[in-house]
């Protein structure tokens, strides 16, 4: 009896050794190393601006100890000026020279980006290419996976085909650090995944 179950157990270790390599390898989609790699040589180094920098480290430390209930209140602000079309606060926001910035290297990037913004360390929308459709990124994804949770690595979400544009587009983020290396907030970009 041993010995059959000697045998059964080499088959069995057998068997999973010439199957196991034939077994499906989870592996991360196309455009993820596309895009990691364009953020990596083209956005991170227009992120890592003296404007860039200074605008994030001087809203921090204007909004330093705002609590979750004012944020979740400025956010509703933006995003009813956005519904309603009456874009004080969206104006004063897209009138600062980050956001013109932003919009600049939008505009050069051939059609690849299709949103750019940068925010504060607690989430707040610091400067912004376009409209977004909120100003506070603290509740997202975009924002847990990289600040929250300190985070160094570029987040890059679901790719998804948009209706409008029939572009396949994807959103990447990272934390933007400081000249000391401290992190002070997070970039967001959106990318046609095609126009890569």
């Amino acid at each position: 009896m041993a010995r059959w179950g000697h045998i059964r157990a080499v088959v069995t270790v057998g068997l999973a050794a010439f199957l196991l390599p034939l077994a499906p390898v989870l592996a991360e989609p196309a455009y993820v190393p596309l895009v990691r790699d364009y953020v990596e040589k083209r956005i991170r180094p227009m992120v890592e601006t003296p404007l860039v920098l200074k605008a994030i480290a001087e809203q921090n430390a204007k909004f330093g100890d705002v609590s979750e209930m004012d944020m979740r209140v400025l956010d509703e602000t933006y995003r009813s000026e956005v519904d309603q079309h009456h874009l004080q606060m969206v104006k004063l926001l897209l009138d600062n020279s980050i956001s013109h910035y932003l919009k600049a290297e939008q505009d050069a990037s051939q059609g690849v980006l299709i949103e750019f913004f940068v925010t504060d360390s607690h989430g707040l929308n610091v400067g912004q290419s376009t409209i977004t459709a909120d100003f506070w990124q603290g509740d997202e994804e975009k924002y847990l996976q990289t600040f929250a949770n300190g985070s160094r690595e570029i987040f890059i979400d679901r790719a998804e085909r948009n209706e409008s544009t029939q572009n396949l587009e994807t959103q990447a983020s990272f934390v933007v650090m400081d000249e000391e290396n401290r992190p002070i907030g997070v970039a967001i970009i959106t990318i046609a995944i095609d126009a890569l």
